[in-house]
């Protein structure tokens, strides 16, 4: 399933156009007890993390705004694991202990998908950036767009078309 989102910039589409290929992921835990759909990108930006929980279960994920992403089933399979400052929600499956998705502290207006648990139709090509979550808050200052990555498109971040 493709769909095509078109963003009218300054209300009118004469002035300026941007068009978003937006793929309809879906994907699941191993048990499949808990399925999800994800609206992104059929080229995603997945970034690998050395922060400690995420060095442990070896955390690669892309983020999407909260409403790209839908629960189908299993909130009731879920468990969720915090730990420092509780903003990160490691949620996982009660049964195989699978993390499909979380709420990343970096965008906790978003997700942070695992693309190792998308069913493997739609996803064109995976680019990894290394992030560094040793030093979290160095790297938060420093990178440029990891926030605005939970966030829909604004006019500042629209690219004109003619």
């Amino acid at each position: 399933y493709s769909m095509t989102t078109s963003i009218a910039v300054n209300g009118s589409k004469a002035e300026g156009l941007l068009i978003m290929d937006l793929v309809k992921h879906t994907g699941s835990c191993h048990c499949g007890a808990v399925r999800f759909e994800v609206l992104s990108s059929p080229d995603l930006h997945v970034f690998h993390c050395n922060c400690s929980i995420c060095i442990k279960k070896q955390n690669h994920h892309f983020i999407v705004p909260k409403n790209h992403f839908t629960l189908l089933q299993g909130s009731d399979n879920l468990t969720t694991y915090t730990f420092n400052t509780h903003v990160a929600k490691h949620t996982f499956c009660k049964t195989c202990g699978v993390q499909s998705f979380y709420t990343p502290r970096s965008n906790p207006d978003g997700y942070g998908v695992a693309p190792h648990c998308l069913d493997p139709v739609t996803v064109r090509s995976v680019t990894v950036e290394t992030f560094c979550g040793e030093k979290w808050e160095e790297s938060m200052q420093a990178h440029k767009s990891i926030r605005d990555m939970s966030k829909l498109a604004t006019e500042t971040q629209l690219t004109e078309t003619k």
